[in-house]
């Protein structure tokens, strides 16, 4: 085993690595946040510490000899390593955060009002939630779950379903369509003002599920964002065309009422990704598990159309 006492200087093998890739004191200077003066100093320290010249010089250029390239290869190889271990022991420290992403619908309408179990059972561990409407990229966003809507294709990532999610009508519990009529059937649909929550997601599949010939709603206003089309329908200026998971917190409340019995199953649903990795982050594991019984819960409700 090496003598470690005869380690030379650290700072001035910091200084060399600088300056063996620039070749260059002035640049390497700049990296190290000192002058070129000290990097020349270090340098040469570090020449006389070993008995032998890592630089040629030719004024106020210089060039690596060819045994300071193999010095500095060995070199760069040992402070990697040490910059690896150090960011290892770094992310010990972070283990505690917890960064999840979701769809804006899904964070505020069913796992915002339930994550406060999972912060008071993992007080050790701070949850940051982030929402958007843009696929998060786990590795490059710093995300550490991410909770998607969509057909379970992601690549790079593990990928578990967390829940099937139905379609069905909802309107304010005293909203009776445009000739005051009780919405009895699906049929009376037609006297009503359907709201049309996203240009991507049609009435036609559960018009059809309900046995209607009725047309795609056209003309209006498209809200694209599910929290304001659901508070038009509570404020009762429509019928709107919810997801079950997005609708079932106002249904409970009494804001909203779903229409009749008939639920059409969305060709997408809900999944859970995260890095290959992830699981070596304790949070990361206690979440998975959290969310699965928290959604086997959920779908024990009678409330549940599956």
């Amino acid at each position: 085993m090496a003598d470690l006492r005869k380690l030379p200087n650290l700072a001035a093998l910091r200084a060399f690595d600088a300056a063996a890739r620039y070749e260059c004191f002035s640049r390497a200077a700049e990296e190290v946040h000192v002058t070129p003066g000290a990097i020349s100093h270090q340098v040469r320290a570090l020449e006389e510490d070993l008995g032998l010249q890592l630089f040629t010089r030719h004024g106020k250029r210089i060039s690596i000899t060819e045994t300071g390239q193999r010095f500095a290869a060995t070199i760069r190889k040992s402070l990697s390593e040490i910059a690896v271990a150090a960011e290892h022991l770094r992310s010990l420290n972070r283990q505690q955060r917890l960064v999840i992403s979701a769809t804006p619908s899904f964070a505020s309408r069913w796992l915002a009002p339930r994550l406060w179990k999972f912060i008071d059972a993992h007080p050790e561990i701070e949850v940051v939630l982030q929402s958007g409407s843009h696929l998060a990229d786990l590795r490059l966003d710093g995300v550490d779950v991410g909770l998607r809507f969509g057909r379970g294709h992601y690549s790079g990532v593990v990928v578990e379903k967390l829940s099937d999610d139905y379609y069905y009508p909802v309107a304010a519990p005293t909203y009776r369509g445009t000739r005051s009529k009780k919405l009895a059937r699906p049929a009376d649909l037609a006297h009503c003002t359907l709201l049309r929550m996203d240009t991507r997601e049609s009435w036609l599949p559960w018009l059809r599920e309900a046995g209607l010939d009725l047309p795609e709603p056209g003309g209006g206003l498209v809200i694209e964002d599910s929290s304001l089309t659901l508070r038009q329908a509570a404020d009762g200026k429509g019928v709107a065309l919810s997801r079950h998971l997005i609708a079932a917190q106002q249904i409970a409340s009494g804001e909203l009422v779903r229409l009749f019995d008939v639920a059409w199953r969305c060709e997408e649903a809900h999944y859970l990704v995260h890095l290959p990795e992830g699981l070596d982050k304790p949070g990361v594991a206690a979440f998975k598990r959290w969310i699965s019984e928290e959604m086997a819960q959920f779908h024990a409700s009678p409330a549940w159309p599956g």
